[in-house]
């Protein structure tokens, strides 16, 4: 969306969590001598010894010594590595990143903090001190296109909260339900309790992101709305552009979890309101929307029982869709995997060591996707396309505090609280009243499937840009 020239996004895969090395080690030689000319390598050198025992030094010549340094950092064509300092930090690992960057910032200089094995075979971790040249340099702009995305978003919802005030009215007046679908753009008003309440859970969740950033100093972009009108929620939701990395794991923390708990705030009381203006009667023919677990607990606060019984169900109105879809976009982006919000959360309890949760949950989800739930499908294969890349933090060392620990632990909890196993079910009542829906978006998806293997070289070089994007610049 914005320019991403000059910003550094290190996504490192955790595929191989327990590599024991970055940096390829060389026996000293002329060519690993670090180059006289470049007059700031004693001053580079004496703010490491500030706050490292070095053991060992690898520097970077020429270009064709690059490969040598990024199997784990991703960097901007701008931005290169210079030399790398093993050793053991002789201070806290937070107080040394702060004290060598406030160093480093007068040079252009940019310090990685990493942890690794000191031999493969060895349990005994020793520290890395990555030192690049260039500084991020946060990009501008996108106010225009997010602008017009916005809007396009409104009106999409609109639609969507149109459609459903059409429904409830055929139930009580069908002539007047015909004459508003005659005239659907004239009565797009009639959306607004629904495209009001999900565009206040969408950007109470990205606001959440985006004052978390700013309060870690870390640049962000205001909301990117984003608009489908063919889907049943009008929206494919919102994210915001984090444009430079992440201090730390607190920060990562922080920032990752506060999107879904704001989110939340406004969500369950907007499904209470919702379920309480709703209307319960005889199930008909027609999708049902899954029960998470706070979904079911907020009809039983309602309604006193648990719904649907077999013979009655909620009729959810506008408010209460909406709480719903937030509640259920909220347990996607907390699938604790890759750049979701539920894999930063993880990422940054558990460091590189969470790359072992991947695939068990990727494989669970298409289980998941290919029994009872095939509306997942597509999501769960945009994420397995995407890969397991992470948001890894400037500071990779130094870990959370016990408070944040508790909040990491708790958000993962309420991943398992609004996850919606099954988001949509398909009911069909012989003779029962109703419009009876078919499953034809169901149907779509093998004809979907052979347009993408049909299509897969543009698919291909999709993906690649894709990730591209990922590596240079989050996408919350």
């Amino acid at each position: 969306m914005d320019n991403p020239t000059g910003l550094i996004m290190f996504n490192e895969t955790a595929s191989s969590f327990d590599d024991d090395r970055i940096i390829t080690r060389k026996p000293p030689t002329e060519e690993t001598e670090p180059p006289q000319q470049d007059p700031r390598y004693e001053t580079i050198r004496q703010a490491v010894e500030g706050v490292m025992t070095i053991e060992e030094e690898v520097f970077s010549i020429d270009e064709k010594n690059a490969p040598q340094t990024l199997q784990l950092i991703a960097v901007s064509p701008n931005t290169r590595w210079l030399m790398s300092f093993r050793g053991k930090l002789t201070a806290p690992s937070e107080s040394a990143y702060a004290q060598l960057d406030g160093v480093f910032v007068s040079y252009n200089l940019l310090p990685l903090f990493r942890e690794e094995k000191r031999h493969p075979k060895s349990d005994e971790l020793i520290q890395v001190v990555h030192v690049l040249e260039g500084r991020v340099v946060p990009p501008q702009g996108g106010n225009v296109i997010r602008l017009i995305l916005f809007i396009l978003t409104v009106i999409s919802m609109l639609y969507v909260g149109t459609i459903s005030a059409i429904n409830e009215i055929a139930s009580e007046d069908l002539r007047l339900a015909l004459q508003i679908d005659n005239n659907l753009l004239l009565n797009l008003w009639r959306g607004i309790p629904y495209a009001g309440a999900l565009l206040l859970i969408l950007g109470a969740h990205e606001l959440g992101h985006y004052f978390a950033a700013r309060f870690h100093k870390t640049a962000a972009s205001l909301p990117y709305f984003l608009p489908f009108p063919f889907g049943v929620f009008g929206t494919l939701g919102a994210a915001i552009r984090l444009r430079e990395p992440m201090r730390n794991r607190k920060a990562l923390l922080d920032i990752g979890a506060a999107g879904p708990l704001v989110g939340l705030l406004f969500a369950i009381p907007i499904v209470l309101i919702g379920l309480a203006t709703s209307k319960v009667d005889v199930v008909s023919s027609g999708y049902i929307e899954g029960n998470s677990f706070i979904y079911a607990l907020a009809k039983i606060i309602v309604f006193g029982r648990f719904l649907p019984d077999g013979q009655v169900d909620v009729y959810v109105n506008q408010l209460a869709w909406a709480g719903w879809a937030g509640l259920f976009v909220t347990g996607l982006n907390l699938i604790p995997v890759g750049q979701l919000d539920g894999g930063h959360v993880l990422y940054s309890l558990l460091g590189r060591q969470s790359a072992v949760f991947y695939y068990p949950i990727i494989g669970g989800l298409l289980l998941l996707s290919m029994t009872v739930a095939p509306i997942l499908l597509i999501f769960v294969l945009l994420v397995l396309l995407i890969g397991n890349l992470h948001a890894v933090p400037l500071d990779d060392i130094t870990p959370l505090d016990n408070r944040r620990r508790w909040i990491a632990v708790m958000t993962l909890m309420i991943f398992i609280l609004v996850f919606v196993p099954t988001p949509l079910t398909l009911v069909i009542v012989p003779n029962a009243d109703g419009i009876p829906l078919d499953s034809r978006d169901l149907m779509m998806l093998p004809a979907l499937m052979s347009v993408l293997w049909l299509r897969r070289h543009d698919l291909t070089r999709f993906i690649q840009l894709v990730r591209s994007k990922c590596r240079n610049g989050v996408m919350i």
